[in-house]
């Protein structure tokens, strides 16, 4: 794949726009905790808004993915995001920025991603043959553990440097990077003459919407994997209200250090990711996702002896053992789902897939607002840590998944080189 330009193209886009978003994934609640004074119901609200799209757009934008060519439903999907975020620091330099803004910037930040993910996890097998998808994903996933790792930091003293409203304009220069690159790539994105797309009169919406939710409930593999990334996805909602309240507020953690402390996490999972593909042919896509899961649903556990001082390593510390375990395990699911698919169901499975997951991050973010409002900080903080690594028992309480293969699919598309 080395001598592969669009796949590079594909590779560099995502490691873009990846650092980008997890300057959001700092900015943006410190923004309304630090600029605006933001509490624990509105960090909530705030966490909700970012993923609401997926419950109310998430499956049917499967179908509609399958039914156009991909890469410019990424491009124009970059560009919403990145228009979007351009407000907030134009807000703040007139004195009009309010926290109902930011809701709906992360609103509109959550359709653009719903559309980019699925059109992202559908795109890849366009670019590479079906022999190497544990080669792309592992790729992508080393820049998106690059971006992980670096990002939050160069948030964090982006905030501490430019207020946290305009350090949000990193993420728009790096959403309409993404963009350019991904309008120079060339894929094969025809499906074969076996699986054309149906006639007008046989599109009904929520049939379609129907086919890839059965598809991913008769799987018995992916049936677990939905599982885990909905009660993952909660748990991370509520992290995303627990550490801002927990870490900035209670124990006084500046933006900068905030931004290292979240860090942690990228270490491993920078690692996990570059070991799939040996991992997977030497025991196997089943017994890596068994494994991968039993260790995750362990790791996190440490960090909840998080407080002042030196105990602060204690994050970090368990981040970067359960990023290496949660990294392999995603790296290892996606690329079962990505050779296991038809193509013409390909979207519609990975909307099906993000609707089950990320549709359950806005009610972990609501849990975690009341949460915060009736206790404190580190309650808020322990729970969506504890339930973040107990989420994977629902595949460890599988043990048939150790020995699942994924079976070669027909031909999807036009044959490439991959050299």
């Amino acid at each position: 794949m080395r001598s592969n330009p669009d796949f590079w193209r594909f590779v560099w886009a995502n490691g873009v726009t990846q650092m980008g978003t997890q300057v959001t994934t700092v900015a943006l609640p410190l923004a309304a905790v630090l600029a605006l004074d933001a509490g624990a119901l509105q960090l909530g609200l705030l966490s909700a808004a970012q993923m609401l799209a997926f419950l109310l757009v998430g499956l049917p934008a499967g179908v509609w993915v399958d039914r156009v060519r991909r890469l410019p439903v990424l491009v124009w999907s970059d560009l919403v995001r990145g228009l979007a975020l351009v407000t907030v620091p134009l807000a703040a330099w007139a004195g009009v920025l309010t926290v109902p803004h930011l809701y709906a910037v992360a609103l509109i930040l959550g359709f653009g991603t719903v559309f980019f993910d699925v059109a992202h996890m559908s795109v890849l097998p366009a670019v590479v043959p079906a022999d190497r998808l544990e080669r792309g994903n592992s790729a992508l996933e080393v820049t998106r553990n690059v971006s992980l790792l670096a990002g939050p930091g160069l948030g964090g003293w982006l905030v501490n440097l430019l207020t946290a409203p305009v350090a949000l304009l990193a993420d728009s220069v790096s959403y309409l990077a993404s963009a350019l690159l991904l309008s120079r790539v060339r894929a094969e994105e025809r499906p074969t003459e076996a699986v054309q797309r149906p006639s007008r009169r046989e599109r009904r919406l929520r049939r379609e919407m129907a086919e890839g939710l059965a598809f991913v409930v008769r799987e018995p593999v992916l049936r677990r994997v939905a599982v885990v990334g909905a009660l993952a996805m909660a748990a991370n909602s509520v992290c995303a209200v627990g550490f801002p309240l927990y870490l900035v507020k209670e124990l006084g953690v500046g933006p900068g250090a905030y931004g290292l402390l979240l860090s942690g996490a990228a270490c491993g999972a920078l690692a996990g990711a570059t070991l799939v593909p040996r991992l997977t042919a030497r025991f196997g896509t089943g017994a890596t996702l068994y494994g991968s899961a039993a260790l995750a649903s362990v790791l996190y556990l440490p960090a909840l002896a998080t407080g002042p001082g030196w105990r602060l390593a204690f994050l970090p510390a368990a981040g970067a053992l359960f990023g290496a375990a949660s990294s392999v395990f995603g790296v290892a699911q996606l690329s079962h789902r990505q050779r296991v698919t038809p193509a013409h169901l390909l979207g519609r499975v990975n909307a099906a897939m993000r609707f089950l997951m990320w549709g359950a991050f806005p009610l972990g973010g609501l849990l975690g607002g009341a949460l915060g409002e009736r206790t404190g900080g580190y309650a808020v903080f322990a729970v969506g840590v504890a339930a973040l690594g107990l989420a994977h028992l629902a595949v460890v309480t599988a043990p048939r998944i150790r020995t699942a293969t994924a079976p070669p699919p027909p031909q999807r598309y036009a044959d490439r080189d991959p050299a």
